[in-house]
């Protein structure tokens, strides 16, 4: 499962294509140079019970280490994903 990310100064997104057609998706909108607050998931019910969500949020987890900065999920699935995982915790602003 490849998870594909565009990125800008203010916003960004992470999702997921199916034969093409894009299945899933994750927003994200920069704060400042230090923090990405994660605003919607949505993921196509045909996708349903195969963790795409948690891949999005592990995508997003992922570039945060990288740029090294603070995620805040008002999202409630990404913030669900984050109670769950305390290994995200070192993003978690």
């Amino acid at each position: 499962m490849e998870i594909q990310s565009e990125h800008n100064e203010k916003k960004g997104r992470f999702y997921y294509k199916v034969d093409g057609v894009e299945q899933a998706q994750m927003t994200y909108s920069r704060v400042g140079a230090d923090k990405l607050i994660i605003d919607h998931t949505e993921v196509d019910s045909s996708l349903k019970g195969q963790g795409v969500g948690y891949k999005l949020v592990e995508a997003a987890v992922s570039y945060a280490r990288d740029q090294q900065v603070k995620i805040l999920p008002l999202c409630p699935f990404a913030a669900a994903v984050f109670k769950k995982r305390s290994e995200y915790n070192d993003v978690l602003f």
